[in-house]
């Protein structure tokens, strides 16, 4: 069995070619220095993988459709999956989405969240691959390419967005946040940690995941509520309104505020026994 990855000379790319070589998959990767192209990897390869940035996805998807056949495999690593899953589903493969919810740097799969979009695909493909990811320790999410892009509008778009307020923020009240050391919570020390982490990663990479992700715009107009409402509630002192909003918002989080204030704790240890 061939597995063929294109944009496999990448980070992303890399790692799950080692997924496979561990399986005992033969693996050929194409990039754009290798001889190798995009559609070699479609004329060949059993499975076809395709990790390239989001805004080359569907063209990708297009360049190589009329090389695939019913007998192959196509997915994608894209973090948003509508677009691509319609543009793969024009072909004549076997199609599943995914999305690996984590960044390259990780040094393996396990304990790693991969949401699995199957579309077009026999239970025996569906199971090859999931069992593939799971032998290797990763959870697997089941969702459609709707549903993925409805949620990632909140996990991932809501967040990075307000990470980038935070910066943003700091930024136009000249608020440096070298000064800010010697004044950190434990708390605070996370959050300018993941404000940090952010800053380091590519800015094209998060700007597509908020510009062309359709479900983004509804959620950041709700924040923008949230934001007006609860400013307004702050400038006009109002402790029982203030203390109503904390209350149904704990209300909504429910149960998993224990558990939140569980991992979070055990980060604080960590962070205060360096």
């Amino acid at each position: 069995m061939e597995a063929g990855i294109i944009g496999g000379t990448g980070k992303m790319g890399t790692l799950f070619a080692g997924v496979f070589e561990r399986a005992g998959y033969e693996v050929r990767c194409s990039g754009r220095k290798t001889r190798i192209t995009p559609e070699d990897i479609a004329k060949t390869s059993d499975i076809v993988m395709i990790s390239v940035p989001i805004r080359e996805t569907v063209r990708i998807i297009e360049r190589i459709r009329p090389y695939l056949s019913d007998s192959q495999v196509l997915c994608d690593l894209t973090s948003l999956k509508t677009a691509p899953v319609e543009a793969m589903l024009k072909s004549q493969s076997e199609v599943i989405g995914l999305h690996p919810m984590f960044g390259p740097s990780v040094q393996s799969l396990r304990r790693q969240t991969i949401i699995v979009c199957p579309s077009r695909c026999s239970d025996a493909s569906l199971g090859m691959l999931t069992t593939l990811f799971r032998n290797e320790g990763a959870n697997i999410t089941i969702s459609t390419p709707d549903e993925h892009d409805r949620i990632m509008a909140v996990v991932q778009g809501l967040t990075h967005f307000m990470t980038l307020c935070i910066a943003e923020t700091m930024r136009r009240t000249g608020m440096d946040p070298q000064v800010t050391g010697p004044y950190m919570s434990p708390v605070y020390q996370i959050e300018m940690g993941i404000v940090g982490r952010l800053l380091s990663q590519d800015p094209v990479l998060y700007g597509d995941m908020l510009m062309l992700n359709t479900y983004v715009p509804a959620v950041l107009a709700a924040c923008e509520h949230s934001v007006s409402d609860l400013r307004d509630i702050i400038n006009g002192e109002n402790e029982d309104l203030f203390c109503e909003l904390f209350r149904e918002n704990a209300k909504n989080f429910n149960g998993y505020c224990d558990k939140a204030s569980e991992e979070t704790d055990y980060l604080i240890k960590s962070l205060v026994g360096r």
